[in-house]
């Protein structure tokens, strides 16, 4: 089993189109194609903080959850990936696996889609992991997953969504789903319809308060499951309508539980 760790640089993307597109020049290096990369190698940048040579930089003066001596110690957003299958199409950066989805969220807003991405291909699934952490039950959504949906013409019910279901999982072995109707918006317990707000490099906006981030949020209440260590994301090769690729883009943790 191959593991993934953080460490690549996360920096900003000059968005040159809606939902998919180039890659980040400044992130650490890595080798391989479509998702076979070895250690993505960054530099020290504290999140939050002035950008760092390579890491984890965030924009100066946003406060996020995880800065700070601890981190990824017991880690609010992704570490790792432990098990992926990219399916076909779409492919955008895959080549920088796992580097964009790790960290923080990096959205563009209503109207547009991030960059900071990696399409999983049609049917396509990803695990993550978050080093140090569980995401645990407590009143209200528990985590949240970030894709680069967007609504067009700045209207919600005509959202461009790129749908995925959202499994959880303590041992990485039994996983369980939130239940994802694709058929038509409203797209309930799935992943991937609501846009990203939270950017790390561009506002200080708390990327784990659920009124204000953007993305979709789960409860593991819904479940009825206590607490997991482990997020499943699968690309929905049935979705119709206005639909794409899912694009991950952060699953960020709101009630943590460290070990």
């Amino acid at each position: 089993m191959i593991r993934y760790r953080c460490g690549a640089g996360l920096g900003s993307l000059l968005v040159l189109g809606l939902a998919c597109g180039c890659s980040d020049a400044d992130r650490g290096p890595g080798s391989g194609l479509n998702g076979n990369a070895g250690e993505m190698n960054g530099g020290a940048g504290g999140l939050g903080g002035a950008p760092g040579a390579g890491g984890q930089g965030g924009a100066a003066g946003a406060s996020l959850p995880d800065a700070g001596p601890d981190a990824p110690a017991c880690a609010r957003f992704v570490t790792g990936v432990v098990a992926h299958r990219f399916g076909p199409g779409q492919d955008t950066n895959q080549h920088l696996f796992p580097g964009p989805i790790l960290g923080p969220p990096r959205g563009a807003g209503c109207c547009e889609g991030s960059l900071d991405v990696v399409s999983i291909g049609n049917g396509g699934s990803v695990t993550l992991e978050f080093e140090g952490s569980l995401i645990t039950d407590a009143p209200g959504p528990d985590f949240i997953v970030f894709e680069n949906a967007f609504n067009v013409g700045n209207e919600p019910s005509q959202v461009f969504a790129e749908l995925g279901t959202v499994e959880v999982s303590e041992d990485g072995t039994n996983f369980y789903e939130f239940p994802c109707t694709s058929s038509a918006y409203p797209y309930g317990g799935c992943a991937g319809w609501h846009p990203v707000f939270a950017n790390a490099d561009d506002n200080a906006i708390d990327p784990l308060d659920p009124a204000l981030a953007g993305g979709d949020a789960f409860d593991l209440a819904e479940l009825g499951i206590e607490h997991v260590r482990y997020v499943r994301i699968t690309d929905r090769a049935d979705q119709t309508g206005l639909a794409g690729v899912f694009d991950l883009d952060a699953v960020g943790i709101i009630n943590l539980e460290c070990e």
